[in-house]
């Protein structure tokens, strides 16, 4: 009984300092892992049937700004100003959406980054594949092109 009891009391230490561990230690960068390294050829072989998104015809952006907010849902976890902070960006904690705003992240990305997560989806993410199921490729084209303007600082 006094062996168990023991036992009991150092456990409960034990435990506490292994979940501590675990919840602090350092987790894969969140940064660079859309695009896995074996579909990047493709990705980067997407074009947009209008050009350059950076320099889309307003009328491209304004639908792209429609499909974000509408048909794509895209604001419920990126929110309405991109920051990654829609309504249902608190269920992914641990791979939160995207804060479009980050122009770091805007300049390193190339359209058909974008346009690949898009239309296949982030593994392990709530980023989930919307071409074809929700949007044609011509919407998910309009979608990247108002995305790029949540950074205005394209230099």
């Amino acid at each position: 009984m006094q062996h168990r009891i023991l036992l009991d009391y150092f456990m409960l230490p034990v435990v506490m300092i292994v979940v501590t561990i675990a919840a602090c230690a350092p987790r894969q960068s969140i940064e660079h892992r859309e695009v896995p390294p074996s579909a990047m050829e493709e990705a980067l072989s997407y074009k947009a049937p209008f050009g350059d998104t950076r320099t889309a015809p307003p009328e491209i952006v304004a639908a792209g700004k429609a499909l974000y907010e509408g048909k794509g849902h895209c604001d419920l976890c990126h929110g309405i100003s991109g920051k990654g902070d829609g309504p249902a960006a608190h269920i992914q904690s641990l791979n939160p959406p995207r804060d479009f705003t980050n122009c770091a992240i805007q300049k390193e990305r190339k359209d058909g980054e974008l346009f690949w997560v898009i239309k296949y989806g982030i593994p392990g993410t709530g980023m989930q594949p919307l071409i074809p199921a929700m949007l044609s490729e011509e919407e998910g084209w309009k979608i990247v092109a108002y995305v790029r303007t949540f950074c205005t600082a394209h230099s």
